[in-house]
């Protein structure tokens, strides 16, 4: 069989996916709008063969924990009961590295699950379309199937599987923002964003929330198309404080942030007022995605750059989704 590497985008979310109507297939509570990004990358080589007599995973290098392991072979299942035979009835070996810290808040599952998705698909003699991946890419991590398209990207919550998955609204060239991520912590979560999710509906705010949720996307996609920098940054930093209200008042409570999350959060407004036009979100992690127009990169790492807080920084733009590699890791 073939061996088969791709690539895929982490991406971040502009309205943000939080809680489930259906846990099984993963349909999000709400409609979602992201951009993919260019430099929070996962490659991902998988080969079927029957010189396997099991599946065989690797992620940097390292078997992953059992649970981990577990998701992923769920979805080579997921995979093989498409495929016809020989693949269908195979054993994989999977091995995937990230060029960034894994779950510590940068939707590190959502490249992951989107480079297996279509190396796996490939490997298995699939032939899917954009939105067939997509839809299968949900299955496995919700925010996956947003990595799938490239550039600005919507996520359609529908109410069965195959109405519910994501499209490219505006391409990677649209508009030059930029999104800097600042690396405050690589302390892996205690509680992973799949686990948190089912607990979103016991926020006494959550009803309300959702109510508002098609307004907000319809909103979110008038600024991106008029390019209207100071509104959208405005409006994604309010989503991203809603996001983590509801994280904060369900039951059992998610708190994420870190001393070093606050501080950036704090200073942002602080660079504001000083004339750096510069907005933050989260997702659900400690880490902080500071979105900027792409002229002002160098002015926001250079503030970066001073706060002892800060561990790493990582400038992306808007990027490519999910796409094949010669590269192959083994």
């Amino acid at each position: 069989m073939n061996k088969v590497t791709a690539i895929a985008p982490s991406n971040i979310a502009f309205t943000k996916y939080w809680g489930r109507k259906d846990e099984v297939l993963r349909l999000p509570a709400n409609s979602s709008i992201s951009m993919c990004l260019s430099n929070l990358l996962t490659t991902t080589t998988v080969e079927f063969s029957d010189k396997y007599t099991k599946d065989e995973i690797l992620l940097n290098g390292q078997t992953p924990k059992d649970i981990e392991t577990e998701r992923v072979i769920k979805h080579l299942d997921r995979i093989r009961k498409l495929a016809n035979p020989p693949a269908g009835g195979l054993k994989a070996k999977v091995s995937s590295e990230n060029n960034f810290p894994i779950a510590v808040g940068l939707s590190s599952a959502a490249s992951g699950f989107a480079a297996l998705t279509l190396a796996a698909s490939k490997a298995a003699g699939l032939n899917l379309s954009e939105k067939q991946l997509s839809i299968l890419a949900r299955q496995a991590s919700g925010s996956a199937c947003r990595s799938i398209p490239s550039g600005f990207v919507e996520w359609l919550d529908g109410n069965t599987s195959e109405t519910s998955y994501a499209t490219r609204i505006f391409p990677a060239d649209w508009w030059k923002i930029a999104d800097v991520v600042a690396i405050v912590s690589t302390v892996r979560k205690e509680v992973p964003t799949s686990i948190g999710h089912t607990a979103a509906q016991s926020s006494p705010f959550m009803a309300l929330r959702l109510s508002r949720m098609k307004e907000k996307n319809k909103l979110v996609k008038r600024l991106i198309k008029e390019r209207n920098f100071k509104e959208f940054g405005e409006f994604v930093e309010q989503e991203a404080l809603e996001l983590h209200t509801i994280m904060l008042t369900q039951y059992p409570p998610l708190i994420y942030w870190t001393p070093g999350t606050l501080t950036i959060m704090k200073l942002a407004g602080v660079w504001r007022a000083e004339g750096l036009p510069v907005y933050f979100t989260i997702n659900t992690g400690q880490n902080i995605h500071l979105i900027c127009e792409q002229e002002n990169v160098g002015a926001v790492k250079a503030k970066l750059q001073e706060l002892k807080e800060v561990k790493e920084i990582i400038v992306n733009t808007p990027g490519e989704g999910a796409r094949l590699s010669q590269n192959h890791l083994f």
